[in-house]
């Protein structure tokens, strides 16, 4: 079996100790390449390389941004994603079962290759780009925004520093007294008072520290997509919705929250510019978004 290990060094929990290690333990399932990225859009050129090449599975080494350049480099492949754990949340290797450490994470990968535990699996796309747990647009993004300005403490601070960041942003860096865009399905109903919206491929939508963020059970890689928009920054909506996620089980829908299952498509458009993100990464401000399901788009390594 032909490996390539694609490691970002520059990740919160990528050493040079563990990245010796994640190399000898995918030795016992084959042969073992690796490589470095050092800029946007490399681990995807290096990913749709290995594929050209008939490269059996790739490895992505770092956090969810290295995850959603190699994936979306593999998608439409006969390559397997394997996933390991490297940055500060590490959201999609935890939500299909791995810990959030990349040894053991490695050792079981190693074991599901082994046992042929591969499946083909779904993914999102909004405007003609892949995503694997979830696409932010509004407030969530201006979050992750505030945070990137401060990408040389990201390593270090990890989750205390989105929390300040949602805070400020909260607080002063976006407009919570007017709706920010419309979403449209594709069954023709609209919300035109969208302050925020979460369209989810996966749950939970993060975790703070050990606890995850539940939105939807709904949000499978076997099923379409969900899509939950806040209607309202206030703070009692925003606490009590918090809370309920952190219980478990999902939020419900109410006047403040709308939330929408199985999705094969859906648009986010607005006549002023507002943020999005996806799978973490901040890819700046636009007028629409348009999302669509895509089953059995990659090959995946499930532990």
């Amino acid at each position: 079996m032909r490996i390539l290990l694609i490691v970002n060094a520059f990740a919160s929990s990528v050493t040079a100790r563990n990245r010796v290690l994640v190399q000898q333990a995918l030795r016992q399932a084959g042969e073992v390449g690796i490589v470095e990225t050092n800029r946007r859009g490399h681990a995807t050129r290096f990913a749709q390389d290995a594929a050209l090449k008939g490269t059996d599975v790739v490895v992505a080494f770092g956090g969810d941004g290295t995850l959603n350049e190699v994936a979306n480099g593999l998608a439409g492949t006969a390559t397997t994603l394997a996933v390991l754990p490297g940055g500060s949340t590490n959201v999609f290797a935890r939500s299909i079962g791995l810990p959030n450490d990349p040894v053991p994470a490695a050792r079981l990968t190693v074991t599901a290759l082994q046992e042929g535990r591969v499946e083909r699996v779904g993914l999102g796309m909004v405007n003609g780009r892949y995503f694997c747990f979830h696409t932010g647009v509004g407030f969530d993004a201006a979050v992750v925004r505030e945070v990137e300005r401060r990408a040389s403490l990201k390593r270090w601070a990890g989750h205390p520093l989105f929390a300040w960041a949602a805070l400020r942003t909260w607080l002063s860096r976006y407009d919570r007294r007017r709706p920010h865009f419309s979403v449209g399905y594709p069954d023709g109903e609209e919300v035109d008072d969208g302050y925020f919206t979460i369209v989810l491929n996966t749950n939970p939508y993060t975790f703070f520290g050990n606890r995850p963020l539940d939105l939807s059970p709904a949000a499978t890689l076997d099923r379409g997509l969900v899509a939950v928009t806040f209607r309202s920054l206030a703070a009692t909506a925003m606490i009590g919705n918090l809370t309920t996620a952190l219980r478990g089980g999902g939020v419900r829908a109410s006047s403040t929250l709308d939330v929408r299952t199985d999705l094969p498509a859906l648009t986010v458009s607005s006549d002023r510019p507002f943020p999005h993100q996806v799978d973490g990464d901040e890819l700046g401000d636009t007028g629409e978004l348009r999302f669509r399901h895509a089953p059995d788009a990659l090959r995946l390594v499930r532990p």
